[in-house]
């Protein structure tokens, strides 16, 4: 099974790429971020074509996540309990339970969307309570977090920033703890698996990246290949974010 995960930056202005990109990889259930677009203007006849059911949660301009699949779609939950914001959807695919997820940035040190932020990370920890870690499952998208100084580019320009604050990376390392693996992808390019370049500055260009999204595994699921399609993120009018794709077996 082929799954990816992909903050596409606008489903609407990503659209070609999108479909173009689906069309070339054939994923068979994939999990987006920041669609940006409420429920009524996402494309799902488009995705259809293609052989993709769909589930969306959004409402507008900011936000929204959706999972597409060619394995068959279980909606399961579209809101993570406490957090009404469309950041949250998980969707049974095929064998495998898939959630995506866009965490809220945090904004600065001192802002309350830093505290909600950590908030948001608890929440999503404490939907795993009850689970079994041999279910197949799979959460990614954009955490919003680089789980160490080897996820950036250069850990100086990062000191009082958010992403990198011991609190949010304990915050991921929870779900690591209850039993889900963090899939290390083959990078696009260097030895370091950036998956978001700002867009100033040629930062891409430069690999001046973090390793944001990510994609983390049950103990029921199989890994036997994993990479950043950093082909992704070129051309013109790209997200800031490449797309992971992951290859895997389930248990189940």
């Amino acid at each position: 099974m082929l799954i990816a995960t992909w903050n596409v930056n606008s489903i609407t202005a990503r659209l070609p790429r999108l479909l173009d990109w689906l069309e070339q990889r054939g994923p068979d259930a994939v999990a987006l971020q920041e669609t940006k677009c409420a429920d009524a203007t996402f494309p799902y006849a488009d995705l259809k074509t293609l052989g993709y059911e769909a589930m969306h949660v959004g409402d507008g301009r900011w936000n929204g996540v959706a999972i597409l699949s060619k394995v068959g779609l279980e909606p399961l939950a579209s809101e993570l309990p406490g957090h009404p914001e469309p950041r949250y959807a998980r969707a049974r695919c095929g064998p495998l339970a898939v959630t995506s997820v866009y965490v809220p940035n945090g904004r600065s040190l001192d802002d309350p969307h830093y505290a909600y932020k950590l908030g948001w990370l608890a929440s999503l920890r404490q939907t795993l309570d009850g689970q079994d870690t041999t279910e197949p499952m799979a959460i990614m998208g954009d955490f919003n977090v680089a789980l160490t100084d080897e996820d950036v580019w250069n850990p100086r320009a990062f000191i009082g920033s958010t992403h990198v604050t011991p609190a949010e990376r304990q915050a991921v390392q929870a779900l690591l703890d209850w039993g889900l693996t963090d899939v290390r992808a083959r990078p696009g390019k260097g030895d370091r698996a950036f998956t978001y370049w700002d867009y100033r500055a040629g930062m891409f260009h430069k690999d001046f990246g973090m390793r944001i999204d990510l994609v983390l595994t049950s103990r029921g699921v199989r890994v036997s290949d994993a990479y950043v399609d950093r082909e992704a993120r070129k051309g013109k009018g790209p997200s800031d974010h490449a797309a992971i794709l992951v290859e895997l077996t389930t248990d189940a």
